[in-house]
């Protein structure tokens, strides 16, 4: 509103006469503080992402962090505020233009003001819940649910850090998640021409769900929009500082909790214990059997990937 008001308070016109003069100083200004609020508003609205589409991980994760009918409901409110503007605005000026009187001229100009700074006021609460929603989602894992996703799950200091990091084509993302003790990793999978993404989520898949509080139940269930294949590490060695039963029983959690899911079940630190139980063991720290897990891993996403193209071929 001050912007919108200090860019009206610098123009002047000239006119024909007197009358003349005021009424193309009231239109200006009239219309250079409108349009300032009306695109400002309008601008807001159109830079925030749309949350039509159900069934997805970033809805989900909306309505964990910020609330998704809060949000609905403030993106409404300013999207009627630049409405209702933009036709005090038009009213505004037809009203500027039919009067032969400088009085009203000038009257109407200062209503205008009065109405449209009203209309702004009304929604300041909306506004500010905005403004604190964009820097909430500033803070959000930068994830691309159309990407073919693997998401590596397992209690904490079993490799998966590590792992992610060695898979990765780049240094991964480690970006901050609302409901984890630690930063989302966020990594990249290059396979010729096709890339994925895989992801290691602190403090969400290495527990049992009972023992998460609400916040974190709805971070999983959120998750599972995401999961394309999981990977799940277990530590024989047990330096992880968890029991070997202790890790077979959160990954029957995960296995009920993903149903549907391809899961990849791989054993870590080879270097250190190998059980010889089937299981693919390998270790990121010497590289020891990492070619087999990677080419397990990218025959999943493949089958992921060719899916995914399928269902988004147009219907003849």
């Amino acid at each position: 509103m001050e912007k919108a008001f200090h860019r009206a308070a610098k123009i002047r016109k000239n006119g024909t006469n007197a009358l003349d003069g005021r009424k193309k100083t009231a239109l200006a200004k009239v219309t250079a503080s409108g349009d300032i609020v009306v695109t400002a508003l309008t601008g807001y609205v159109d830079r925030f992402p749309r949350m039509d589409k159900e069934d997805d991980f970033f809805p989900e994760l909306v309505d964990i962090v910020i609330g998704i009918d809060r949000y609905k409901k403030a993106l409404g409110a300013v999207n009627w505020c630049a409405a209702k503007a933009d036709k005090l605005k038009n009213d505004t000026l037809r009203d500027i233009r039919r009067t032969k009187d400088p009085e009203i001229v000038e009257a109407t100009r200062r209503s205008f003001y009065g109405r449209l700074n009203s209309y702004v006021d009304r929604i300041s609460d909306d506004l500010l819940f905005l403004q604190e929603a964009k820097n909430k989602f500033r803070k959000l894992p930068a994830v691309d649910p159309s990407v073919p996703t693997i998401v590596v799950a397992g209690f904490p200091n079993v490799g998966k850090s590590n792992l992610v990091t060695v898979l990765s084509s780049a240094a991964p993302e480690i970006a901050p998640y609302p409901f984890t003790t630690q930063g989302v990793i966020v990594g990249h999978i290059e396979d010729d021409w096709r890339k994925y993404q895989i992801i290691d989520t602190p403090g969400l898949l290495d527990r049992q769900f009972d023992e998460r509080n609400d916040i974190e139940k709805q971070a999983v269930l959120a998750l599972r929009y995401l999961t394309d294949v999981m990977l799940f590490v277990i530590d024989p060695s047990e330096t992880c500082g968890f029991p070997r039963e202790m890790q077979e029983r959160l990954l029957e959690t995960v296995e009920k909790g993903f149903p549907g899911v391809p899961i990849i079940v791989a054993e870590s630190k080879c270097d250190v214990v190998k059980t010889g139980d089937g299981r693919l063991c390998f270790s990121a720290q010497t590289g020891e059997n990492m070619d087999l897990l990677t080419e397990e891993i990218l025959k999943n996403l493949r089958a992921v990937f060719r899916q995914k193209a399928v269902e988004s071929e147009p219907e003849e």
